[in-house]
């Protein structure tokens, strides 16, 4: 892949309820405000199909969506996701601020569902042609804290959202396992701080690789 200098990928990660999307605008802002050029996203979706997608495995009444099927139409969505947007921002230098990533995959289908990390892994690093995040932004979220946040208002849950606390915990953590055995660059913060607090920590984190990429604020 053909990557302008100073190009940067960032990925938010974490269980439902963590504060990846209010972290992902906040850190976008940050960087549009020093002049960056900014792509945010989110997965599933980022393009017409993978939107379509996100419906899909996410929302209610579509029939049995079994374990196998989840995990493809996941990578399905990731692959155009990839392919149709995320490489081409690279490629013009851009920062791409992304809700969710291979991790996610990993840990919901890899070890919510049972399908196996490395089999879920291989899958997505094949539909991705490999493409690995600059830094991945884990907020750890305690499962009941997660479903408080979520449901405050009356909030209806989407399809894995309405999984039981115990499924909850077993992403929470798979992801914690990603962050401590991968080898990529993980920044892990207690998604219970504040909402300011964690941007300021988040902004220093992003700022910091941007600085060795050539291409901080």
């Amino acid at each position: 892949m053909q990557r302008a200098p100073g190009a940067l990928f960032v990925v938010l990660e974490g269980g439902d309820g963590a504060g990846k999307s209010t972290q992902a605008a906040l850190l976008a802002g940050h960087l549009q405000e020093h002049g960056r050029d900014v792509v945010r996203t989110r997965e599933p979706g980022g393009t017409p199909i993978g939107e379509k997608l996100r419906s899909l495995v996410l929302d209610h009444g579509h029939g049995e969506v079994d374990a196998r099927t989840e995990a493809l139409m996941f990578a399905a969505a990731r692959a155009a996701h990839v392919e149709q947007l995320i490489v081409p921002a690279l490629a013009r230098g851009a920062t791409v601020v992304c809700d969710r990533y291979i991790d996610s995959s990993v840990a919901y289908q890899g070890t919510g569902r049972g399908l196996g990390t490395d089999e879920v892994l291989a899958l997505n690093r094949w539909a991705t042609g490999g493409l690995r995040p600059d830094l991945t932004i884990l907020l750890d979220v305690d499962p009941q804290a997660g479903r408080h946040r979520r449901t405050a208002g009356a909030a209806a849950e989407d399809r894995l959202e309405s999984e039981p606390d115990d499924f909850h915990a077993r992403i929470r953590q798979a992801f914690l396992d990603r962050a401590t055995h991968d080898d990529g660059a993980y920044l892990v913060l207690d998604a219970s701080l504040g909402v300011d607090e964690l941007a300021g920590r988040i902004a220093a984190a992003v700022d910091g690789i941007g600085q060795a990429a050539g291409s901080a604020p």
